[in-house]
C-alpha cells in the first residue's frame, strides 16, 4: 500500500492557510483560505483518508479566512480562529454541526491590525486559547474565549519586547497551561511564552534559539514526556529544527537539525504519532514536495525524513494531525494547480510499502 493523495478542492485558488483537526465524529476538519473569492472555507472528510469531502464558504464578507487555525471545542464542534484583512481584526467561527456548514461569526479583536498568525486550542477550562500577532503594536497577544462560542473574549499583551508575535502556534502543557512558540523579528530569535494561568493573561517569556535568524514557521505540540516540542525553520541555514523542551515551562532545552538537504523546513506543522514520536510536515522549497520527518525518540534527535508528493509545486502551509486510525492526515496547498491537496499516511512512519525487516 502507498499513502493516499488527493485534491479536495479545485475550485479557483484554494488551500492557502490550511489548518486540520479531527471533529467529534472522528473525521477530519479543513480550514482554508479561498484566495479567488476571499473566504474561509471548511472541508470535512467524508471517510478517513479523506478521499472527498463536504465543502463550505463559510465566511463571505470581505478578504476574510487567512491565518486560519481550527480545533474541537468542549461542545465537540468546530472552532476556527481566522484573520480579516478587510478590517485587520482577529475574527472567530464556531461551527453550528459537526459538518462545519454554518457557523456563528464573531470579532473578537478589533483594536488595530490584529489577527495575523492566528493559532487555537482549547483551554483545561474548556474554553478556547488563541495566540496572534498585533501588528500595529508589533507584539504578541492572545485571547482567552469567555464562552464555548467564543463570541467575547478577554484580550491581552503577553510580549511587547520589540518587533515580536510572528508565527505564533499554541498548545496546551502537561500542567494545564498554555504554551506559545512564535518568533522575535527583532533579534529574529526563537522564542516562548508559558502563561501564567488559565487566561493566559500574563506569561513567562523564554529565548530559546539565538544563532540566525531562527524560529519561523513554528509549531508546538506536547509529547510522550509530557515536554514540548517544537518544529521551526532556521532561516539562515534553510534547515528544519526541532526543539524539545527540558521542563514544563520551556525555559531551556536543545535544538536538533533534522532535514539540511537542501532549501527545507518551511511551513513545518508537527503533531505527535500513534507511536508517542513526532510527525513533522513540511515543505521542500528547492524541490517544489511536501515532505514528511518521523522522529526516532522523544526529543526528536533524528528522523526518518520522506518525500510525500512531488507532483508539482507542492506543500506550501501544511498542517497535520493524527486521525482515528492512528495515522497522519496532511492538509496542504498544490500551489501548481490551486488546489487543496490531502495526503493519508499509509503507517505511522508516513513511508510508502514500508516493512520492517
Amino acid at each position: 500500500m502507498s499513502n493516499v493523495i488527493t485534491s479536495l478542492d479545485e475550485t479557483g485558488n484554494v488551500g492557502l492557510y490550511t489548518s486540520v483537526t479531527i471533529g467529534a465524529d472522528g473525521l477530519g476538519l479543513i480550514s482554508y483560505y479561498d484566495d479567488t473569492d476571499d473566504d474561509l472555507n471548511v472541508a470535512h472528510c467524508s471517510n478517513t483518508n479523506c478521499t472527498t469531502a463536504t465543502l463550505t464558504s463559510l465566511d463571505e464578507t470581505g478578504n476574510v479566512g487567512l491565518y486560519t487555525s481550527v480545533t474541537i471545542g468542549a461542545d465537540g464542534l468546530g472552532l476556527i480562529s481566522y484573520y480579516d484583512d478587510t478590517n485587520d481584526d482577529l475574527k472567530v467561527a464556531h461551527c453550528s454541526n459537526t459538518n462545519c456548514t454554518t457557523a456563528t461569526l464573531s470579532t473578537l479583536d478589533s483594536g488595530g491590525g490584529v489577527g495575523a498568525y492566528t493559532s487555537i486550542t482549547i483551554g483545561a477550562d474548556g474554553l478556547g486559547l488563541i495566540s496572534y500577532r498585533d501588528y500595529t503594536n508589533t507584539n504578541l497577544k492572545v485571547a482567552h474565549c469567555s464562552n464555548t462560542n467564543c463570541t467575547t473574549a478577554t484580550l491581552s499583551t503577553l510580549d511587547s519586547g520589540g518587533d515580536v508575535g510572528a508565527h505564533t502556534s499554541i498548545t496546551i502543557g502537561a500542567d494545564g497551561l498554555g504554551l506559545i512558540s512564535y518568533q522575535d523579528i527583532t533579534n529574529k530569535d526563537l522564542k516562548v511564552a508559558h502563561c501564567s494561568n488559565t487566561n493566559c493573561t500574563t506569561a513567562t517569556l523564554s529565548t530559546l534559539a539565538t544563532s540566525g535568524n531562527q524560529g519561523l514557521h513554528t509549531s508546538i505540540t506536547i509529547g510522550a514526556d509530557g515536554l514540548g516540542l517544537i518544529s521551526y525553520r532556521d532561516y539562515t541555514n534553510s534547515r528544519l529544527k526541532v526543539w524539545h523542551c527540558s521542563n514544563t515551562n520551556c525555559t531551556t532545552g536543545e535544538t536538533t537539525q533534522i532535514d539540511q538537504t537542501g532549501d527545507v523546513g518551511l511551513h513545518t506543522s508537527i503533531t505527535i504519532g500513534a507511536d508517542g514520536l513526532g510527525l513533522i510536515s513540511y515543505r521542500d522549497k528547492d524541490n517544489f514536495d511536501l515532505k514528511v520527518a518521523h522522529c526516532s525518540d522523544i526529543k526528536c534527535e533524528a528522523a526518518t525524513i520522506t518525500t510525500l508528493d512531488s507532483g508539482g509545486d507542492v506543500g506550501a502551509y501544511t498542517s497535520i494531525t493524527i486521525g482515528a486510525d492512528g495515522l497522519g492526515l496532511i492538509v496542504y496547498l498544490d500551489t501548481t494547480n490551486g488546489d487543496l491537496k490531502v495526503a493519508h499516511c499509509e503507517n505511522t512512519f508516513c513511508v510508502p510499502y514500508f516493512r520492517r525487516r
